[in-house]
């Protein structure tokens, strides 16, 4: 069993960024970061982008909105930072409050800005086969991975648990694509596709986003297969100071023995998230200079 190492190839595309920003002549990338309210996991993971980002030399805005905003108010903030040509990059920290629609402020993001990957324009140019868009970034992060580990898809089978727009749907198109690295065989299951297990069992590569904790048990992987499990979840662990710790989708200890390669959690395909979110921003800099 080989362990893909998210944090070391997450490591080696901040560095390529570093490398690329510290080039750039005249304004650096700059990415709005919008987060509403307080919510404690947004607040970690949004403190990590702006780490990150400080880290390669991009410049990370931080904008606070209360958790009380309306609809209309935070629409009018994203559409001042579309105007904004200072600013390259947008992300809108999810989820967000009740009754905030985040489809439709994700919509509302230029798509020239979307460095998240969500807006309809950019999910329609990854099942276009258009380079041309942003990719979601975890799905980005997941293709990364499997390039960087040697593993190209092509005419494999690979099997998707899950079907979200974050994750299921764009990480199946990228699978799918005519281009090096992809042309795999996709299938897709979800909470009702039956006997799920007979499925799964087919995978060359299983890629687990279904957000249910230990899901994926030893009998539903094929031995050899490269197991990509998606899965943040916190269970309960008195022994921990915190009180919880991460496991993944894929119940980790069964199945890493069975598996050819195998992402860990956490140290797997999160790391690649952030990754590829600066990636995208560098990217929009890039083409917003070159539009002039």
């Amino acid at each position: 069993m080989q362990l893909i190492d998210g944090n070391r190839i997450a490591a080696d595309i901040i560095a390529e960024l570093k490398a690329e920003v510290a080039s750039l002549g005249g304004r650096k990338p700059c990415l709005a970061l919008v987060r509403v309210g307080d919510d404690p996991a947004s607040v970690s993971y949004v403190k990590k982008k702006e780490a990150t980002a400080a880290e390669i030399g991009v410049t990370g805005r931080l904008i606070l909105p209360p958790a009380t905003i309306s609809q209309a108010g935070l629409e009018a903030l994203v559409e001042s930072l579309n105007r904004d040509p200072e600013v390259d990059g947008i992300l809108v920290q999810s989820p967000l409050p009740k009754p905030l629609d985040e489809s439709a402020v994700f919509a509302r993001i230029a798509p020239g800005k979307d460095v998240d990957g969500l807006h309809p324009v950019n999910l329609g140019k990854v099942a276009q086969d258009d380079p041309s868009g942003f990719s979601a970034c975890t799905p980005a992060g997941i293709m990364e991975l499997l390039a960087r580990s040697g593993v190209d898809l092509k005419g494999r089978h690979v099997v998707v648990v899950g079907r979200s727009r974050l994750v299921g749907k764009p990480v199946a198109l990228l699978a799918l694509q005519k281009r090096a690295g992809a042309n795999a065989t996709v299938t897709v299951c979800h909470s009702a596709t039956p006997d799920l297990g007979a499925f799964t069992r087919q995978a060359d590569v299983l890629i687990a986003a279904i957000g249910r904790a230990d899901f994926v048990t030893a009998d539903m992987v094929k031995p050899g297969s490269i197991v990509i499990d998606v899965g943040i979840n916190r269970i309960a662990d008195p022994s921990k100071k915190s009180g919880f710790r991460l496991v993944g989708d894929v119940d980790f200890p069964a199945v890493a023995p069975l598996a050819g390669m195998i992402t860990p959690v956490p140290g797997g395909v999160g790391p690649m998230t952030v990754a590829m979110l600066m990636k995208n921003t560098v990217l929009a800099h890039r083409l917003h200079r070159a539009a002039g």
